[in-house]
């Protein structure tokens, strides 16, 4: 219940009660109730109100309305939910008010008002907590926008960045010395990394596939660059095909590990890039000088506002003594 309810929830729900009982104990003071009824019936429509008011947030509308829309079965259950709570409700106010029992209606008379009583006594807090609920995702969308588009900002800027491209000229200005046939293979890949990242600078997502061949040149330059610092390993466990990632994911979790490790006394940091069926997972020994954790959040958190508005899954991070794991959903469009 914690998942679809927060303290200012809890407060709406107390506070709107408080002013049931109060209103209602008003009422049956004007009409001369029973003692009874405030004793009973009172606290009964709490109660039943209450439990079909969470059986609808907590149930109904998250298994049958939002994750699969299975309309005959959202009926089906509000409709049994509604009567069994509003037969309970019906019975007790029958029951505290000293009818005649004589007088209870048939059992389709029955069923109609148990039915109208349920929607009676819960639809107030319903229709509070559902505009409750509503405000608060249209101001979380709201935020979520501002804070992607503050993200593809830092990620174009970090696309284009000057001490990237300074280093990566400084590693060719080396190689052309040394190996005139390896230093043309490097500016071949360093021009695919910029013609993909100009390509795909206003895509939200990109297919995997192509993320993966950008890894590819990626890896081939920190490679030349690091010598054999870094050791990197792709495993491809399925078909890449119908599978998106958000445009420059695997960028920012290459360079996380670049950054973050600073290798030491020739101990080589091995990095795993392990693409299963829903996920893709990038693991990497840690060197002892594990740096700019600042620096390593902020990235991460830029890319889970990104998957908030993308997928229903959230990033998963491994922080280890001795590695550090980064576990990204796999999008399907066609899902």
């Amino acid at each position: 219940m914690n998942a679809y309810f927060n303290k200012s929830d809890y407060r709406l729900i107390v506070i709107a009660y408080v002013v049931l009982v109060l209103l209602t104990s008003i009422d049956y003071y004007r009409r001369e109730h029973y003692l009874i009824e405030y004793l009973v019936d009172i606290p009964s429509t709490v109660i039943t109100s209450l439990c079909v008011v969470l059986l609808f947030m907590c149930w109904i509308i998250p298994n049958f309305l939002i994750k699969r829309t299975q309309y005959l079965k959202l009926f089906f259950f509000s409709v049994i939910i509604l009567f069994v709570f509003g037969a309970i409700e019906y019975s007790i106010e029958f029951w505290t008010a000293d009818n005649d029992w004589s007088d209870f209606p048939k059992w389709h008379g029955f069923i109609i008002a148990s039915i109208f009583r349920s929607i009676l006594d819960s639809s107030t807090m319903f229709g509070l907590l559902l505009t409750k609920k509503f405000y608060e995702s249209q101001s979380k969308i709201y935020n979520i926008e501002k804070q992607q588009k503050e993200s593809e900002l830092k990620l174009l800027h970090s696309q284009v960045n000057p001490h990237f491209l300074f280093n990566t000229l400084n590693a060719l200005d080396v190689l052309i010395d040394i190996n005139a046939d390896k230093a043309k293979e490097y500016v071949r890949r360093l021009s695919l990394i910029y013609r993909y990242l100009i390509k795909t600078k206003d895509a939200e997502v990109m297919e995997l596939s192509l993320e993966m061949d950008f890894a590819q040149n990626y890896i081939f330059l920190m490679n030349t660059r690091f010598e054999n610092d870094y050791r990197f390993e792709i495993i491809e466990n399925v078909n890449l095909s119908n599978k998106f990632i958000p445009t420059g994911a695997i960028q920012i979790l290459l360079e996380n590990v670049i950054k973050h490790n600073k290798v030491q006394h020739n101990v080589i940091i091995d990095t795993k890039i392990v693409i299963n069926e829903d996920w893709l997972i990038v693991s990497n020994l840690k060197s002892k000088m594990y740096m700019n954790q600042e620096s390593l959040g902020t990235g991460l958190s830029n890319l889970t506002e990104r998957y908030k508005l993308l997928s229903s899954n959230e990033i998963q991070v491994k922080n280890r003594d001795t590695s550090f794991e980064i576990s990204i959903p796999i999008i399907k469009l066609s899902d």
